[in-house]
């Protein structure tokens, strides 16, 4: 895909229901939008998940691709951008299942200990600018058990409520809650504090990989007949 439609379309111009009612009217394009304005959401999200950024990026176009093949079934029973990040999200974890990745992740049983929080023991001091405590901040959550990092992920980098992170998660309200509380004790609280509002500028996904994500997603479409036509 050569050009973008952002141009021509303000990002904020239309609601998600609005763009799926077009996508599905046969505005294909227009799901450039749903992209563009997830793409930052879903990297994050599945980082958490896999740690591996050319996995990531192979899991967001995958994603993309089940959910435009899917749009026809949103019932709209929640926001679509629960729907699309559960999605990412059980696309990560099937990839993790088919054993695509060769890191082993942290087992929560073996609790908090130094070596598992080896990067948030670094003096916040010495690190004086906000680009440096994001790294820092960035360091942390991914030293953290998946189940910690995804929810610390969702609610403290996201800023989702509890219940859009349950529902993506498919988890209770409860565990949400008890999963952020032993996240963010682990990550230690001074570190959060110094870094305070700066945690939604870290794990950017913007520019060049942005825009390979979109163009990828609608290569495959291509390649699958979609592009014109939607599966229902």
């Amino acid at each position: 895909m050569s050009t973008s439609i952002l141009p021509q379309i303000g990002s904020d111009a239309l609601t998600d229901e609005q763009v799926i009612e077009r996508v599905l009217s046969g505005e294909t394009a227009l799901y450039e939008l749903i992209m563009r304005r997830y793409n930052q959401r879903l990297y994050r999200t599945v980082r958490a998940i896999l740690r591996n950024d050319d996995e990531v990026e192979d899991v967001m176009q995958d994603a993309y691709v089940r959910a435009y093949r899917h749009l026809g079934d949103f019932a709209g029973r929640s926001q679509f951008s629960t729907w699309l990040t559960r999605i990412a999200v059980h696309e990560a974890f099937a990839r993790l299942r088919r054993g695509k990745r060769t890191q082993q992740f942290d087992d929560e049983s073996t609790g908090g200990g130094p070596d598992m929080i080896r990067a948030t023991t670094i003096d916040p001091e010495h690190h004086s600018s906000n680009a440096e405590l994001g790294v820092l901040l960035e360091e942390a959550i991914l030293s953290l058990p998946e189940n910690l990092r995804t929810v610390l992920m969702l609610r403290d980098v996201e800023e989702l409520s509890t219940i859009e992170t349950a529902e993506a998660l498919s988890i209770s309200e409860e565990n949400v809650k008890t999963r952020l509380h032993r996240g963010r004790a682990l990550v230690r609280k001074k570190l959060y504090a110094r870094v305070g509002s700066n945690a939604p500028s870290t794990f950017s996904f913007m520019g060049v990989r942005c825009d390979q994500v979109v163009r990828r997603v609608f290569e495959m479409l291509e390649e699958e007949g979609l592009s014109q036509k939607l599966l229902h």
